[in-house]
């Protein structure tokens, strides 16, 4: 039983995301949150040396550098008394447990059958909300999940896993992509419309056949613009990618600049000063919508170069590696990172705890960093 908690947890964890990503079911996942914070906590207290092995793995050393930043940062600079700050730091401590020893202890699974079980668990999102909303073209949709761009970032990425797990594909498998990329489509969000280029370039590179793919492209796009609907594509065509980004990028580097040094703590991801923001603003500038500026914001400029270090380097270092592989899981995981570091440009990703494509992006670096180390020592 406890193995079985072990190998599953990042699933768990994972999955969990999309309770808290509906409103109805919110407080069940919160709920949830908090028993999988607790069940694991006593786990790792009762299996010291587990934790010394796997934590210590050289393949992980870098997720537990960030935890160590944590810690450093929470005595120095943060309020030890701020109850968020706390939960952040634990919150964030355990996920960063939890997702090496998941890799450790069934790294074979998150090779090849979880990316089914994500795409089973993104149609039935899709079924349901078809069958409770079926108005796909009739404004932004979000079906069941209470953010347009949230249900963008669930189908998008499960279009791309779809698209690049493997050569061969069944026509259910055809129609999983097709479905999957009008439903992203339909939620205007145009993250959508990065997700997908970024998957065609991963799968073909820069070549003749992504040519050909391009030209088709715009003929689609002009035409899209035509009709009367509002998908990804209507929006960029009328307000281009960060046309309603910039007051908060404004904001948040003026909240920077307040505490430029100590930032304003671990509770204050994604924080914005609400003193700052004019009155005729309130209830529009609520988070920085950009995960760089977030977590300057949220360290301060000395422990977020080291942050950025960190990360930066370590990714570099995987994406190197495996830059070759077009499909398999290695290209899926690859296109993880990519994905969320250029969606962090416009959107507030890797600083949070419960956001579905921040945990796949840790997960991520963390799966393509222990097979790095597995090929090295077998060579």
């Amino acid at each position: 039983m406890i193995r079985w908690l072990f190998k599953y947890g990042v699933v768990f964890f994972l999955f969990n995301t999309v309770l808290l990503a509906i409103e109805s079911t919110f407080d069940i996942g919160y709920f949830i949150f908090l028993g999988i914070m607790g069940v694991y906590s006593f786990l790792f207290l009762m299996n010291p040396k587990q934790v010394k092995m796997i934590i210590l793995n050289k393949a992980f050393s870098f997720l537990l550098l960030l935890t160590v930043l944590n810690i450093i940062y929470f005595i120095v600079f943060d309020d030890i008394t701020n109850i968020e700050s706390i939960k952040y730091l634990l919150a964030r401590t355990l996920q960063f447990a939890i997702i090496p020893f998941s890799i450790y202890h069934n790294f074979e699974y998150y090779k090849d059958k979880f990316f089914f079980h994500l795409i089973y668990l993104m149609f039935i999102i899709i079924i349901i909300s078809l069958f409770l909303d079926p108005s796909v073209f009739s404004g932004r949709y979000s079906g069941i999940i209470w953010n347009s761009n949230m249900l963008a970032s669930f189908i998008t990425i499960g279009f791309a896993i779809l698209f690049l797990r493997n050569e061969y594909k069944t026509r259910f498998d055809y129609f999983l992509i097709f479905l999957f990329l009008i439903i992203s489509l339909s939620t205007g969000s145009r993250g959508v419309l990065v997700g997908v280029v970024l998957a065609f370039i991963i799968r073909y590179g820069f070549s003749v056949r992504n040519i050909i793919y391009g030209l088709l492209s715009i003929g689609v796009y002009f035409l899209t613009l035509e009709l009367s609907i509002n998908t990804s594509i209507n929006r960029f065509g009328s307000q281009s990618l960060l046309n309603d980004r910039t007051l908060q990028f404004y904001y948040a580097y003026e909240t920077f600049l307040q505490k430029p040094f100590s930032g304003w703590g671990l509770g204050k991801y994604a924080f914005i000063n609400p003193e700052l923001i004019p009155y005729h603003l309130k209830g529009f500038i609520i988070s920085s919508h950009n995960g760089y500026l977030a977590i300057i914001v949220q360290y301060g400029m000395l422990f977020s170069s080291v942050f950025f270090l960190i990360i930066f380097q370590k990714s570099f270092s995987v994406l190197h590696y495996f830059r070759k592989p077009r499909v398999g899981y290695a290209a899926i995981y690859s296109y993880l990172l990519i994905y969320a570091f250029i969606a962090s440009i416009y959107e507030t990703m890797i600083s949070g705890i419960n956001e579905f494509h921040t945990i796949l992006f840790w997960f991520s670096l963390a799966i393509l960093s222990f097979e790095k180390k597995h090929i090295q020592n077998a060579n």
